[in-house]
């Protein structure tokens, strides 16, 4: 047997004398006038003669009490690789972890078991050596430090890539004074705008900040009242307001204004001058609410300011005035209650927002309602002329940036002389989107395309209770919403407000920026 003390350490003196003295009585007790057991060389040894010594080791020893990473184990692998040897290592050695699955683990404070070890290693049958060398030489061949500084490059470069990407992501700030001028040049305009942190007061207006009831209040930015109203009236802009807070919010905030009213993310339109119409889907399956609903009760009684908001399409637990990180917790927590019992068979999305966790039917989003929406608005207003400017402005989640994106396939993809005649031949066709539910992605054909007058709905009005919801026309076509667009490139904005990554085209910082748009198009309208 043999020690060698291979690294260029200055060991502690007392150790030193410790380990002389154990050798010396062990040496005196079994050693002859020919050999002794334990030859000690305290000393370090060239690099070919350590080489030497590990190639004609039977057993390799290794008892760390604590290490990094020990080189010894790895140098004897790898010399190893005729006489096939055994290691037994420390399992708190640092090579433990990478070589443990060849190598015989001892705890270095348990005698007994390496005495043990040491015994059952030395008459290992060849078989097992060599099936126990196979596996750690081939990983300390493999995992070389060429391999590691390459992987570690690599990854490093992929990093390096990932933020390129997530640069890219962010858009650039909108250059209102573009906007306005592509405005003032087109001669049917259509505005659509999301409601929630896009055209309400801000949080830290005179009264509001801190009070949690008038913050979930949601009231339009005073501000905007009287540019609205101008844009309203002027013949060549549609407005759109896009949100997904129910009908009687919307009603209370824009009942005054000539508008269009899309609630519920779309699925449910009123012009204000008219009755509430539904754009629902006739095969939406919303048997999932009521034990979605138990659920989210639950979390709300035992989550302190938190609320619960029931919508006839969606059901939203937000926790934005909880404690950060209980709240966090919480929504974790509902999210595997909902995962195991309601939803676990249902087709629902989830929808998991800053603060917020929503549960909707698979399809309800502002993107596969907004063609339904623009064929309404085609055919009650008669609309004859193609619409030529889009403006879509919104704090969406990043499962309703789908309406960006809708705009997107009607561009040209070159620059055109001439209009497309899109009104009398239609050739938008349905993409398959996925939707996911607990069993992982699907595909499913875009319900945004359902024919209109399949979408009719007995419901309970939001004022009476029992009044009929009207019946959307026969007559309007599938893709008549699509077929009247007949954008240019630079006459579509897409803009997110207060988002560092959207798939819009441009960012606006918040509210105040949008007064500051809207503001700007009223004064270009009224002078025009």
């Amino acid at each position: 047997m043999s020690g060698v003390n291979s690294a260029k350490h200055v060991w502690n003196q007392k150790l030193t004398c410790q380990v002389h003295e154990i050798v010396g009585r062990i040496n005196g007790r079994f050693g002859t006038l020919t050999a002794v057991p334990i030859h000690h060389l305290d000393r370090s040894l060239d690099f070919h003669a350590l080489c030497a010594l590990y190639a004609v080791t039977d057993v390799a020893l290794v008892t760390s009490l604590r290490d990094g990473m020990n080189l010894v184990s790895y140098e004897f692998v790898a010399c190893q690789a005729s006489k096939k040897g055994v290691l037994i290592l420390s399992e708190f050695a640092g090579a433990a972890q990478s070589l443990g699955a060849g190598a015989i683990l001892v705890n270095p404070w348990n005698i007994t078991e390496v005495a043990a070890s040491i015994g059952y290693a030395l008459n290992m049958p060849v078989e097992e050596r060599e099936k126990r060398h196979h596996h750690n030489f081939m990983h300390v061949t493999t995992h070389t430090s060429q391999e590691w500084a390459e992987t570690f490059v690599s990854e490093l470069n992929d990093t390096i890539v990932e933020a390129q990407l997530r640069i890219r992501q962010i858009p650039p700030s909108l250059t209102i004074k573009g906007a306005v001028e592509r405005y003032l040049q087109s001669n049917n305009r259509l505005l659509i705008l999301g409601f929630n942190a896009t055209l309400t007061e801000p949080l830290d207006a005179p009264g509001r900040r801190g009070d949690q009831l008038k913050e979930m209040e949601l009231k339009l930015h005073p501000d905007l009242e009287e540019p609205l109203k101008k844009l309203c009236s002027d013949p060549k802009t549609t407005i759109i307001i896009l949100s997904g807070s129910d009908r009687t919010v919307l009603d209370k905030n824009f009942g005054d204004y000539n508008m269009w009213l899309a609630a519920e993310h779309g699925m449910f339109l009123r012009f204000t001058g008219g009755d509430w119409m539904t754009t629902m889907p006739e095969n939406l399956h919303m048997d999932w609410v009521d034990s979605v609903k138990h659920v989210f009760e639950y979390f709300t009684e035992r989550t302190p300011r938190s609320h619960l908001e029931l919508r006839e399409t969606s059901l939203l637990w937000n926790y934005k005035y909880a404690d950060v990180e209980f709240g966090r917790l919480q929504a974790r927590d509902m999210l595997q209650h909902l995962w195991t019992g309601p939803i676990s068979n249902a087709s629902v999305d989830i929808i998991q927002g800053g603060r917020s966790v929503e549960v909707r039917a698979v399809g309800v989003t502002k993107g596969a309602a907004i063609d339904r929406i623009l064929g309404e608005i085609v055919h009650s207003k008669g609309m004859k002329i193609p619409i030529d400017y889009v403006l879509c402005i919104g704090h969406f989640l990043t499962k309703d940036e789908d309406i960006y994106k809708f705009f997107e396939p009607e561009l040209p993809s070159e620059p055109s002389t001439f209009a497309r005649a899109r009104m009398f031949n239609p050739i938008r066709t349905s993409v398959p989107k996925t939707s996911y539910n607990k069993s992982g992605p699907k595909t499913s054909q875009n319900k945004a395309h359902q024919p209109l007058s399949t979408l009719r709905k007995r419901i309970n009005s939001h004022s009476n209770g029992t009044a009929q919801m009207p019946k959307i026309h026969d007559n309007i076509s599938v893709h008549e919403g699509s077929s009247v667009l007949d954008l240019r490139g630079d006459n579509y904005f897409s803009c997110a407000v207060g988002r560092k990554q959207s798939s819009a085209r441009y960012l606006l910082g918040s509210s105040t920026d949008v007064v500051v748009l809207l503001k700007e198009l009223a004064g270009a309208s009224t002078a025009s």
